[in-house]
């Protein structure tokens, strides 16, 4: 491709190189090679389940040693909340107050969302708010029809001119009242680390959001803080970091040419969760919780909710363990073949790994060099729930270009859907994952890990996507719990739908993980 001098120094200013740019555009040409899928994992074969004595042990384990632990949550919150109202701003543009009542324009346009919400109304957590300041507009509030009351309820919620959520992170939506306040999905955040996320009476939190937010969030937290730090008897350190503009990736029309935007500037998008990585890899910690903004409950569930996270850092801290006592052992001496075989069995059977094909036709040097690469590796522990049709990425067991098989996270747009076999075992898949990860980034020597060497670059995929009424191709990163963590060990363990609330619609809201 040729590039034009605004374009390179464009290039220059986002940190991408004109190669990174010619490889995309390969890619857009090329594609990405389709997961290969082997078989769904399920409960005992890829997803362990773990029994009331058990979970007890794995909790008490996580209690005794967090003390001497360095922990942080990790929070992706760059999401605006705009996707939660969609239902809600296609009422706008298609409802006629002079021809439709709400009644018949839901029952023509089968709104079912729409309904639910209408009846559901008054139990949101911004209902009285924006109802009062609606009230204080307008002293005839009481004499006007329901159907402009509630028009002017949406308009009042959604836009600019009034509390403007449709443009705001979701994690700075209110989602949950309580008797004495109402409560974002960032302050929930701050609560929930307090049951399980701290250390000595201190949580840190590093939130990743959208740049022009920082102030927003950062108020958010000098509001709250001193509420529920007193609350929960715990200091908060909390940190902010944004996607970076390198890792965003080129756009290109349906016959993969480059889309120029009105000062023919190369069009960028940001590139997935993927990009995170390398907010991911600046931070060193012993343990690092993952968990998406808008999977937070309220404070009747929390402790549940936090007893299934120590559950899953138990489990990697036991694990890891077992793991480091090996490396260790093999740094000073060779072991004897009974010690061999135990650590063998320790890949297979516990981390539910494997070694190379050829393992056992390797000389000893090579095979304790196998072992060794196996066990020293990024750790993360998945918490699983069962797949009730919500969207997201399932486990499986997959098989890499050499013909080994791991356990990774698959999202749907991976899968070969022209391949009958694939799409079969796509739909055997009888769990997903609801983003609920315990991870540990550092090695046996306390040193940290370089996540990006442990990826799989090939795991990448394109999309479609619209810009402006035209259709283009966009090209995401491997996914942060997907192809980023790759070459991590891995372990899926079920976990409760209690754990797994997300709020991806405004209406769910009104389920009861979200209702006090």
């Amino acid at each position: 491709m040729n590039f034009t001098e605004p374009q390179l120094q464009q290039l220059r200013e986002k940190q991408i190189s004109t190669t990174t740019v010619e490889e995309q555009l390969k890619r857009f040409v090329n594609g990405f090679p389709v997961v290969k899928l082997q078989r769904a994992a399920v409960i005992d074969d890829g997803i362990v389940t773990v029994n009331d004595d058990k979970r007890s042990f794995y909790i008490n384990l996580y209690e005794e040693k967090k003390k001497n632990l360095d922990i942080i949550k990790f929070v992706p919150a760059s999401g605006a909340a705009t996707r939660m109202f969609k239902f809600l701003h296609e009422f706008l543009q298609q409802f006629d107050p002079v021809v439709d009542s709400i009644n018949s324009f839901v029952n023509k346009k089968k709104a079912r969302e729409l309904f639910t919400f209408f009846v559901g109304l008054d139990k949101f957590p911004f209902y009285e708010e924006i109802l009062q300041a609606l009230k204080n507009e307008d002293a005839h509030w009481k004499s006007l029809s329901d159907r402009e009351q509630k028009v002017r309820f949406v308009r009042k919620m959604l836009f600019k001119e009034g509390f403007n959520y449709t443009a705001m992170p979701k994690g700075l939506v209110p989602f949950h009242k309580y008797p004495e306040n109402i409560a974002t999905a960032f302050e929930e955040h701050l609560y929930e680390a307090s049951s399980y996320a701290t250390s000595q009476n201190k949580a840190k939190l590093h939130f990743t959001i959208a740049p022009d937010f920082r102030d927003d969030f950062k108020q958010e937290f000098k509001r709250i803080q001193e509420i529920v730090e007193l609350k929960t008897g715990t200091r908060f350190e909390i940190n902010f970091s944004h996607q970076q503009p390198h890792t965003d990736t080129l756009a290109v029309d349906m016959k993969n040419q480059p889309i120029l935007d009105e000062n023919g500037e190369l069009f960028f998008r940001p590139a997935g969760h993927g990009a995170l990585l390398e907010n991911l890899n600046e931070l060193n910690a012993d343990l690092i919780f993952i968990k998406n903004i808008d999977n937070v409950t309220v404070s009747t569930f929390e402790v549940e909710v936090g007893d299934y996270k120590k559950m899953l850092a138990g489990i990697l801290l036991d694990l890891q363990e077992k793991s480091f006592s090996y490396l260790k052992l093999l740094d000073i001496e060779t072991p004897s073949s009974d010690m061999m075989r135990e650590m063998e069995e320790f890949i297979k059977d516990q981390l539910q790994s494997t070694l190379p094909l050829d393992y056992h036709k390797y000389k000893m040097e090579f095979q304790l060099q196998a072992i060794k690469e196996r066990l020293n590796r990024p750790f993360r522990v998945c918490g699983m729930v069962q797949n009730e049709g919500e969207p997201g990425g399932g486990p499986f067991w997959v098989i890499n270009e050499t013909g080994q098989l791991s356990l990774q996270i698959v999202e749907s747009a991976q899968v070969d859907q022209d391949n009958h076999r694939q799409r079969k075992i796509a739909s055997n898949c009888t769990h997903f994952n609801p983003v609920d990860l315990v991870c540990s980034v550092r090695d046996y020597k306390k040193d940290k890990f370089d996540l990006t060497e442990f990826r799989d670059l090939e795991t990448g995929f394109i999309t479609r996507k619209s810009r402006m009424g035209t259709d283009l191709k966009a090209q995401e990163l491997p996914g942060l719990w997907n192809g980023a963590m790759a070459h991590w060990n891995t372990i899926f363990v079920e976990v409760p739908l209690i754990t797994f609330n997300p709020v991806k619609n405004v209406n769910d809201l009104l389920k009861p993980a979200h209702q006090s």
